[in-house]
């Protein structure tokens, strides 16, 4: 590009950027970072005080690495140095609301890599041919819960081994505190710190700029004296950027605060121009006539919100919870008090939650004309800082805040409260101390979005988590990988909590709303275990060796007849497969299902129905007849670490099992009693879907894997 081309603008010499208005030297330094210019560091890390303008530099800058972007602005006048070359968009991850480990799989999902853990991603980047560029906006709007300062564990944790990773060309957006760190942790030359508070990177030109055009009614002011006059106009954008110091948050609140409510204000009286975001508040507050507490009163919910906003019917009985006192009165009158600081937007109904019963009918939520909800929030997070600073005490307002949404919950019903109060009641409970004393409820556990609740409980030590809190945060991982709907969640943590010896939680889900798909009956951590079948064991013959017509007797390829008239009903068991020396196993010779390679097979046999092993010969176990299994209503299909059990006569799934841990053998009893094991343990199941009434079909062709019907043998084969 020519740097005479007509076109270029006069008194500089080249247009500034249309989105970022200026910050030359900035965008002369990225676009040097892009086209890997020599000398130019391979790690730029772009830092500043909340309200800076770092966000609207690296968005400014992405503008012009995308192409759609790129033939929207005016490239040919603006200076060719901040012009970053015509190459592939960078990768891009939007770390806002995500966790440290979701934003590194959207890099790996990004440039498509094979690893399977997290540690993994890095080395594979290493070893590419070609470098790869990254930019991470915003790191500090990272993670779904406040309090749990995940923008540092994003630094620590994905930045720093990224920067560290030689062809990994890294740009990223990072709050003060945490920018040295990630710079200070390479070699001299590789990294370099952009502080746009610097006065080398701070470009007050560039404030005058974004001021004056703010105040421009060409640009959707409001036409008052001190707008229509181009040079007054230009004399207040000057004043104001001179007193706001370099900070483009304070300029925006300020002009926004004078467009909406010009009365009482005098362009020439620099009183009345603010020096910081809090100045802000209190002069607008002033000119209206209010106080400036209360005006902060007002906001503080909404500086204390969690995710997308706070639901506009949550705000007022949050407001006078925090204010200790009644604000009905204040909240009428706030509107024009609050506006230059707040913005709303509608959130469909399929991002409210969960489409559970309290969602789907909407139930605490404030419908909108498209069928969803209002939030509210603040205009930037560092307003929320302000506000938030400003409170005496800020653990007693977030405890105050916690009660309120607690007291908000229809009955005390999961089901029923707002999907903000699930999501993130934790995430205040947290700030106000108070999270291991909330941790006890399993409807909460179950309704609650895993990603926020488990970032919640990860930010709490260990030793201070009672045991439900414990199994949750074992099970979490589960939870988000497999991103299943509420019931199943409520499946998976009925599981857990009687697997780790806490069977009134589990039986508490049981109580609530949920129609879980399983009675989980015992569980044993066991290790080792290679296969399990179902079966059962005669009660009566001494030797155990009385016939049972429920099935053959392992080993044997007969179908043994009617038991005698007064014998009781055979017991129905499972047997685990498991290495010879097992403690309390048995070894059974000779069977037609031997796995052990050396003549005979470790068996440990266990009542199906309910905990405990069984001291029987395993030998002298039946399996279910073909007949049995012929009538079983449910048949199940096996993945690596999942499973699905169907009706038999039609392809409806009435439960879909996933495991944290690759499953070794699964079987299921006629009676619908699914036994699976992992590398944890065995787990026993009782499927509660009605079973479908049996009849008469023509079994259809199939076109993938084999379903996994009930096994053929000790060992787990097929039959």
């Amino acid at each position: 590009m020519s740097a005479s081309d007509e076109g270029n603008a006069a008194a500089a010499g080249y247009a500034p950027h249309p989105y970022v208005g200026g910050r030359t030297a900035a965008l002369r330094a990225l676009a040097a970072w892009r086209m890997r210019w020599p000398g130019a560091p391979r790690v730029i890390v772009v830092t500043g005080n909340p309200g800076s303008g770092r966000s609207r530099l690296v968005t400014g800058f992405l503008m012009m690495c995308d192409r759609g972007f790129r033939k929207r602005l005016p490239l040919g006048d603006m200076d060719p140095a901040t012009v970053p070359p015509d190459l592939p968009p960078p990768a891009a991850p939007n770390p806002s609301g995500r966790t440290a480990d979701q934003l590194l799989w959207l890099i790996a999902d990004h440039f498509g890599l094979s690893a399977d853990r997290g540690a993994g991603i890095f080395p594979e980047l290493a070893a590419r041919e070609e470098p790869v560029t990254i930019v991470v906006p915003d790191v500090d709007r990272a993670g779904p819960v406040r309090a749990a300062d995940e923008p540092a564990r994003l630094v620590r944790d994905v930045l720093k081994p990224l920067a560290a990773t030689e062809t990994v060309q890294l740009l990223a957006d990072v709050p003060r505190e945490l920018a040295a760190e990630l710079a200070g942790a390479l070699p001299t030359g590789q990294a370099q710190i952009i502080d746009l508070d610097a006065p080398e990177w701070a470009d007050p030109q560039s404030l005058v700029l974004q001021a004056e055009t703010a105040l421009d009614p060409e640009a959707g002011a409001t036409e008052l004296p001190f707008t229509t006059d181009p040079a007054v106009r230009r004399e207040l954008a000057e004043a104001l950027a001179r007193r706001a110091d370099g900070n483009r948050l304070t300029l925006q609140l300020a002009v926004q605060s004078l467009l909406l409510q010009p009365e009482g204000f005098d362009p020439a009286d620099a009183s009345l121009l603010p020096g910081s975001v809090g100045e802000t508040l209190d002069l607008h507050a002033r000119r209206l006539g209010a106080d400036p507490q209360t005006l902060r009163l007002l906001l503080a919910p909404l500086a204390f919100a969690e995710g997308d906003g706070l639901p506009v019917q949550l705000w007022g009985p949050l407001t006078q919870a925090v204010a200790g006192r009644d604000m009905s009165q204040d909240l009428a009158d706030g509107m024009l008090l609050t506006a230059p600081f707040v913005q709303s937007f509608l959130q469909p109904v399929e991002q409210a939650g969960d489409a559970d019963e309290g969602a789907a009918s909407g139930a605490g939520t404030s419908a909108g004309a498209s069928g969803g909800r209002t939030l509210m929030r603040l205009q930037h997070p560092g307003l929320a800082e302000e506000i938030r600073s400003g409170l005496p005490d800020v653990r007693d307002a977030q405890t105050k805040i916690a009660m309120a949404l607690l007291e908000a919950v229809p009955e005390q019903d999961w089901s029923r409260a707002d999907p903000y109060i699930r999501d993130h009641l934790a995430a205040h409970t947290l700030d106000a101390g108070l999270l291991p004393q909330l941790l006890t409820d399993p409807g909460l556990f179950a309704h609650a979005d895993p990603v926020a609740m488990r970032a919640a409980i990860e930010a709490v030590p260990l030793d201070q988590l009672g045991a439900p809190a414990r199994t949750y945060l074992r099970t979490a991982p589960l939870l988000t990988r497999s991103q299943v709907p509420v019931g199943m969640r409520a499946a998976f943590l009925e599981t857990a909590f009687v697997e780790d010896g806490l069977a009134p939680y589990a039986e508490a889900l049981h109580t609530l709303s949920f129609a879980l798909p399983w009675r989980t009956l015992w569980s044993v951590p066991l290790t080792g275990v290679r296969a399990v079948t179902t079966g059962s064991l005669p009660q009566e013959g001494g030797d155990g060796t009385a016939p049972d017509t429920d099935g053959t007797r392992a080993g044997a390829d007969r179908e043994g007849p009617a038991p005698a008239s007064g014998t009781a009903a055979p017991r129905p068991v499972a047997a685990f497969t498991v290495p010879e020396g097992t403690p309390g196993s048995r070894t059974v010779p000779g069977t037609d299902c031997d796995v052990s390679g050396g003549g005979g097979t470790a068996l440990l046999v266990h009542d199906l129905l309910r905990p405990g092993y069984v001291d029987a010969d395993p030998a002298h176990m039946r399996l279910p007849s073909e007949e049995a299994k012929a009538s079983a209503a449910f048949r199940f299909s096996q993945g690596a670490d999942s499973l699905r059990v169907w009706t038999r006569t039609g392809q409806e799934v009435v439960a879909a099992l996933h495991s944290d841990s690759p499953l070794t053998g699964a079987d299921l009893s006629p009676d619908g009693v699914l036994v699976v094991a992992t590398a944890r343990g065995v787990t026993a199941r009782q499927i509660l879907a009605p079973a479908p009434p049996l009849t008469p079909t023509v079994p259809a062709q199939r076109t993938g894997a084999a379903d996994s019907d009930t096994s053929g043998g000790l060992g787990g084969g097929p039959s």
